[in-house]
């Protein structure tokens, strides 16, 4: 069937082009037929990869092709135990690559699971209850209060009809649904009033409706469809680390063909140097950089899920670490998802309401003092009529009552107030209602109090044309109608006013004040409902809605509204102060959603706020155009949330999108960090995400950003410190061979010097603590080297220093009789010393971005343990007789060892130094402009 804007058709029109009776529904043979045609109604998984292909596919990488090559090398020179190690680095790269890609597949099979498992349709004239997938185009559905809609359809019949689509649209309240046509051409899915889409929830009424559009041709199946072809972004750690491999493996054979074609040139023996260039090679490349990045980010993770954050993909807790934008959705993830009265307005007054959720706590305050309920007859009218034309009720439970009466006997009173500060008060209903509900419970009108005395008798059910509700309850004097609904039509009913304590006849002066309070809620974004009330006199039949809805007394006005998460807008505004700009996306008008992001803060001066029905105008290049200057988005679909994302890619922010429907997946899928809710979250979201918040809160995403900045800072020392190194193991093969020295370092000796400084040391800073102001720099680029920030002179020049000091200190030791094997072996005992002292002291410098006086080097104990345990292994070589011969080294004296200690602490301390002095001079220079520049920001 071809596509159309179903929408715009009338009944009759659709009957006619499907060829279906609404009485009788499809024949069996027609539905077989059509079957054919358009295939089941089931969303397809697309090309599947299977497990074997994912995990080959795992090893295709560049830098594992290197350490397999290392591998051989390693065996070849008879180091097995360092063949085994890159063996079991490259296993363990490739399970967890695996495992994240084979779960991140899942996605597609959760959405599925939104999908109805049956479906009562009309077949030949019958009801009948088949399978959901054998649904087809002109299928006549009958749905009804909790069921879930089975595919596309068009609604016939509606009776006070309500579906819950927040899901799909990102529309935070249950929509009213009617059969009419609507006649625009282009609408969003939220405005789509006459059509029920696939997965969402019917939550009041019950309807009678067309089936349009089935499997992947519906709303559903264009997710679905989007996530198939949305290709996961390779993250920034990534995409650093196979850049770094390329250049360490290019520089490092280079340099090490170098110093074996010098030292050969200049009368060393060819077997000998080419056996020093193979260690030295082995040696250059930091084959344990993978599993210290994995490590890293393993250690990282288990802080994150302390902090109530699930990291699904290791590199992901980094790349948010870089985010240079958070898209966020408003409903659940910006605000509570709980409808909240907060504004009241009655008899000319306006009233503040306090208190969050659905909890019976907070106040009703006029000028700041809390209203006595017993002596405002006035108010408690307008609760009563709130509580008793309703029928949400709120429930509360306790998820961990099981645990608190296992326990009660050893605690008795303790667990039980424990236990009901941890009770979760929960929500059966529309959410317009609960929150009703649960402004009468805040001044202890509960559902149980008000039914000693009120006994419902009839109602009236809302709809969308009323736009009221009705309810007819008895009570020990009588009888009253309560009526709830839109102001304007509610004031139209009324003859009298609540005022002033008593009821008066409602002038068009009155009207007028009650409209003008009307509109200062709306325009806060609040939804407004008015009350209003009327005794039933003795005798009076009431046995319509006209009857009942008319010589109204109006009571006043209640004003709710989704309201923020309290911890939100500080943590906006701590991401703003670390460069990071918040984006709210929302299937939300965008007035509501104007207003919440003025109260979080995420409106800056000067922004501007886009809707869906304006981006569809706009192409790819206009949208870049604006993006940058556009704080809220409102009103969009699905395929605007991917437009939105990858628009910001392009213009070259790193991306995280955060969200909890299904409309939300494809963009989560295609960012550069998707974050979904852990608790409201559905799997379909959740399957996409890398991270998950398992507490739905906002603010857990500025700790996740902490951790990953720290995490890449982190990763940047230990890749700092094993390529200064490196480089100051080859300089100093590299300088001899070029003087014509004999070798500095034997092979075993470099082996061992690589094994001894490149693991815990380099571990350790991967633990390393935060430096103080790492939330105050702005992100870091995306396309951002990993050399950037003077880290590639850092590491050139502490190796240049650690190889001229340790050939320094071996020239020193060698020049007392040159000619002498024995002074040769003592001279390369030196050497090995320095080197790797140098090494272990230049780590301690690398836990800084300044120098290694601005950090308390003891900070970090685990750094402590490693520097000593590696200063063991070393003397163990040296002073073990069973080990000299093997590695050709001598115990020293203490004057070799004044010269080991002095010579390796030459780069630290005077790079240091150096440090110190310079950021000395230039505060010095600049102080009165940056106080002055201090002064302003904090005005």
């Amino acid at each position: 069937m071809e596509q159309k804007s179903w929408h715009r058709l009338g009944a009759e029109e659709l009957q006619k082009m499907f060829g279906v009776h609404p009485g009788a529904g499809l024949s069996g043979e027609t539905a077989a037929e059509r079957r054919q045609e358009s295939g089941y109604n089931e969303l397809s998984e697309g090309k599947t990869v299977s497990p074997l292909t994912l995990l080959l596919n795992q090893f295709k990488d560049f830098m594992v092709l290197v350490l397999m090559g290392a591998t051989l090398v390693s065996g070849l020179l008879g180091e097995y135990l360092d063949a085994i190690t890159i063996v079991a680095i490259i296993l363990l790269n490739g399970v967890l690559g695996f495992v994240q890609e084979f779960r991140a597949e899942r996605s597609l099979r959760a959405l599925k699971q939104l999908s109805a498992p049956s479906a009562k349709v009309l077949r030949d004239g019958k009801q009948e209850v088949i399978p959901a997938k054998m649904l087809v185009p002109g299928d006549i559905v009958l749905l009804e209060s909790g069921d879930r809609v089975p595919a596309d359809v068009r609604w016939l019949e509606c009776s006070a009809l309500y579906a819950e689509e927040s899901a799909l649209t990102g529309e935070s309240l249950p929509v009213s649904k009617h059969a009419e046509a609507i006649h625009a051409e282009e609408l969003p899915l939220g405005d789509q009033k006459n059509i029920g889409f696939m997965g969402t929830m019917v939550t009041r009424g019950t309807g009678k409706a067309l089936v349009v559009r089935t499997g992947m041709d519906t709303e559903m199946g264009k997710i679905a469809d989007l996530i198939q072809n949305t290709e996961s972004q390779e993250t920034p750690l990534q995409h650093r680390l196979e850049q770094l491999g390329k250049i360490l493996i290019y520089v490092s054979l280079g340099l090490t063909i170098v110093v074996v074609l010098a030292g050969i040139l200049h009368g060393q023996p060819a077997a000998a140097m080419f056996l020093a260039g193979v260690s030295l090679a082995v040696a250059a490349i930091p084959e344990g950089l993978p599993a210290i990045v994995t490590i890293a980010l393993a250690l990282g993770v288990q802080r994150m899920i302390k902090r109530k954050a699930i990291v699904r993909k290791l590199p992901s807790v980094e790349t948010l670490g870089c985010a240079s934008v958070i898209c966020s959705d408003k409903t659940g993830t910006l605000t509570q998802n709980k409808m909240t009265v907060t504004r009241i307005w009655n008899a000319g007054r306006s009233l503040e309401v306090t208190g969050e959720g659905y909890a019976p706590s907070g106040h009703i305050l006029q000028k700041g003092k809390p209203v006595d309920l017993k002596a405002d007859q006035s108010l408690r009218r307008l609760l009563q009529i709130g509580a008793l034309c309703n029928n949400a009720e709120i429930v509360e439970t306790f998820p961990g009552e099981m645990r608190g009466k296992r326990k009660g006997k050893e605690k008795g009173e303790d667990t039980e107030k424990s236990l009901k500060s941890q009770s979760v008060w929960e929500l059966k209903g529309d959410p317009t209602e609960g929150a009703l509900v649960a402004l009468s419970s805040k001044m202890g009108l509960t559902a149980q109090s008000l039914a000693v005395t009120y006994a419902r008798e009839q109602e009236f059910p809302f709809d969308s044309e009323r736009k009221l509700m009705s309810v007819i309850v008895s009570h020990p004097g009588g009888r009253m109608i309560c009526t709830k609904g839109a102001p304007d039509v509610l004031l139209n009913c009324c003859s009298y006013m609540l005022w002033e304590g008593g009821v008066v006849p409602c002038t068009p002066t009155l009207r007028q004040k009650v409209l003008e309070a009307n509109e200062e809620m709306a325009s806060g974004a609040l939804r407004v409902l008015g009350m209003a009330y009327r005794d039933v006199r003795s005798g009076e039949v009431v046995g319509s809605e006209k009857e009942a809805e008319n010589q109204l007394v109006f009571v006043g006005l209640a004003g709710m509204i989704d309201p923020p998460r309290r911890e939100v807008r500080d943590a906006i505004s701590i991401t703003r102060r670390a460069g990071i700009k918040t984006v709210m996306i929302t299937g939300d008008h965008g007035t509501t959603a104007e207003a919440i992001a003025h109260q979080l803060g995420i409106l800056q001066r000067g922004g501007t706020v886009l809707t869906g029905s304006q981006l569809t105008r706009m192409d790819d290049d206009a949208l870049d155009k604006v993006s940058d200057n556009v704080y809220v988005y409102a009103r969009v679909s699905p395929e605007h949330k991917l437009r939105i994302v990858k628009s910001l890619q392009r213009r070259g922010h790193v991306v995280a999108m955060t969200g909890d429907g299904v409309n939300d997946a494809p963009a989560i899928k295609a960012a550069d960090i998707g974050i979904s809710m852990g608790i409201t979250g559905t799997d379909v979201t959740k399957e996409a995400s890398a991270l998950i918040l398992g507490d739905d809160n906002f603010s857990t995403i500025v700790a996740a950003i902490e951790e990953g900045r720290n995490i890449y800072e982190n990763i940047r020392k230990f890749i700092r410190y094993l390529l200064a190194s490196n480089v100051g193991e080859i300089l100093t093969m590299f300088f001899a061979m070029m003087l014509g020295l004999p070798l500095p370092l034997v092979p075993i000796q470099i082996l061992w010097v690589n094994l001894v400084t490149d693991g815990l040391p380099a571990m350790a800073l991967g633990v390393d603590q935060p430096e103080k102001d790492l939330m105050e720099h702005k992100p870091r680029g995306a396309k951002e080297n990993i050399f950037a920030r003077r880290l590639g002179w850092k590491i050139i020049s502490r190796g240049l220093l650690i190889g001229l000091c340790t050939l320094g200190a071996f020239w020193l030791t060698l020049r007392i009789d040159p000619g002498s094997a024995q002074q040769l072996i003592r001279a390369q005992s030196v050497a090995f010393a320095t080197l790797v002292m140098a090494q272990l002291i230049h780590v301690f410098d690398c836990r800084s971005s300044r120098s290694v006086f601005h950090r308390n080097p003891l900070q970090n104990k685990y750094l402590v343990l490693a520097v000593l345990s590696s200063v063991a292994l070393m003397l163990v070589v040296m002073y073990l007789p069973l080990l000299q011969p093997v590695f050709k080294t001598v115990p020293l004296n203490f004057r070799e060892w004044c010269l080991v200690f002095v010579s390796a602490g030459i780069p630290t301390f005077l790079m240091g130094a150096g440090s110190v002095w310079g950021g000395k001079k230039n505060r010095s220079r600049s102080g009165g402009r940056t106080m002055i520049k201090s002064t302003k920001i904090s005005a």
